[in-house]
């Protein structure tokens, strides 16, 4: 479920209240911060593209690890001049951060006037009106209920061709060092009627694309509202009764089978033999998954508290790859958590070169206040050790990466364009069905269109070809 770092909403202006959005971290914040738009859109805000046009900023943070939040706080000082050129100005500070740091943020960054959790946005216009009466303003209060079903989103810097769906929020699963479940709450699903409809809505705009979002989406529980059913087993009282994400998934794929569907992200524990199967039977499902691992000893995977072993992963790679040969599996790395030895990283090292992922996202371990972690462990891996065990996983990934890339080669891949390439605007660029990126000759094509690319060269991060019939 990752995304670019930060990202500046753009927006028109006019002569209503301006609200300029920053949003951080992964992909569903991005997605909050769409829900955050639609919210102060009904209270008679807009948005700006320029900082200093801005009645209010909202920074949308993220709290997953220490450096999200120094950014954090390195931006607040920056936005220091606009308070000085705007005593009027009003600055919120939204999300995980908040969520984690709650009243504290009000106290050591005197920039902030509002301090708003994830569960906290339909109360935005409200907090709002208090600080121009004068006040702080807070509410990080976690919910069990609230899914933001029924709103929908003001897409924020839409290409109108790929869209996030969040289906459900918060996570159950207690990974020792993972602050999540503290900052977002307990797992609750969004009805799959109301998620059905938002993708019809979407497809019916022209998207071509949706990405379905959550903590964990393969443990996406819904009951529908009606009558349970009881029955003597307690697993089949579910199958009958649930729309798990199978269901789920199988729902959205079949509402236009021209619209590719992505989803992120799959705890390995919760990924099931119905969901590959899904995937398997519909075209319009991309064949890719982000499977993070964490690590590759079945020691650190415990005392993370990953519920599987180095084997069972394994295995669970295995058997996507036996089901699905042309489906991509990316993965999350830590190194140097608690703990960890020197044959804990060559497990890491070995598990990664038998599992050869296309793609990984590697962090050193950053220790969370509030984690069991934290509460529980010491952070005994110098950062030296961390850094240089880390440097060596960059690497392995990107020989892996590379190596991938190359085999794509004379291959002719459909690629769904997304945006004009950085490198040269006479370029677009894409994604394949994989979810690797493609960069190929703008032509006659513009965003938005499917084509077929026949990869002629490659680097470790993109496929470059020229378009065939």
């Amino acid at each position: 479920m990752q995304a670019p770092d930060t990202i500046i909403q753009p927006i028109v202006e006019t002569n209503l209240r301006q609200l300029y959005i920053e949003s951080y971290g992964c992909a569903m914040n991005f997605s909050d911060s769409e829900i955050i738009g639609s919210i102060m859109a009904e209270h008679g805000f807009e948005f700006t593209n320029d900082e200093f046009n801005a009645d209010v900023i909202f920074l949308n943070t993220c709290a997953i690890r220490d450096n999200a939040e120094q950014k954090i706080r390195d931006r607040l000082k920056h936005l220091r001049g606009n308070k000085k050129q705007n005593k009027d100005l009003i600055i919120g500070v939204l999300g995980c951060m908040a969520e984690r740091l709650k009243s504290k943020l009000l106290e050591e960054e005197k920039l902030v006037d509002i301090v708003a959790g994830p569960d906290a946005y339909r109360d935005l216009p409200k907090l709002v009106a208090q600080v121009e009466d004068g006040n702080k303003a807070i509410n990080v209060l976690l919910s069990r209920e609230e899914t933001y079903a029924e709103i929908s989103p003001l897409r924020l810097n839409t290409n109108g061709v790929s869209a996030f769906v969040s289906i459900m929020r918060g996570c159950d699963n207690m990974c020792s060092f993972c602050v999540v479940p503290f900052t977002r709450g307990r797992e609750r699903s969004r009805d799959a009627e109301s998620i059905v409809n938002e993708v019809k809505i979407l497809s019916d705009s022209g998207y071509k694309e949706v990405i379905l979002l959550g903590q964990n989406v393969d443990s996406y529980l819904w009951f529908g509202g009606g009558p349970k059913v009881e029955f003597k087993n307690a697993e089949e009282s579910v199958k009958q009764n649930a729309v798990t994400f199978d269901k789920l998934l199988e729902m959205v794929a079949l509402v236009n089978p021209e619209m590719r569907i992505r989803f992120s992200t799959s705890h390995p524990k919760d990924i099931s033999e119905e969901v590959l199967q899904v995937m398997k039977k519909y075209d319009n499902i991309c064949k890719h998954i982000h499977l993070p691992a964490q690590s590759g000893s079945t020691r650190i995977l415990e005392a993370m508290n990953r519920t599987y072993t180095r084997e069972w992963y394994m295995a669970k790679h295995a058997r996507i790859k036996e089901l699905m040969p042309e489906c991509s599996i990316s993965c999350d790395i830590i190194s140097g958590f608690c703990t960890e030895t020197e044959q804990d990283h060559q497990d890491t090292l070995s598990l990664m070169e038998a599992c050869q992922f296309e793609f990984s996202y590697m962090y050193k371990y950053s220790e969370r206040p509030g984690t069991l972690a934290a509460k529980k462990m010491t952070d005994d891996v110098p950062e030296e050790v961390k850094g240089s065990r880390l440097t060596e996983i960059i690497h392995l990934q990107s020989k892996m990466s590379l190596a991938n890339n190359k085999s794509y080669i004379g291959k002719t891949v459909r690629v769904l364009a997304d945006s004009v390439s950085k490198k040269s605007e006479n370029d677009l660029a894409g994604r394949n069905d994989q979810n690797s990126k493609v960069v190929f000759p703008k032509g006659q094509y513009k965003i938005g269109d499917f084509v077929n690319v026949l990869i002629e060269r490659v680097t470790t991060t993109s496929l470059i070809g020229i378009v065939v019939p």
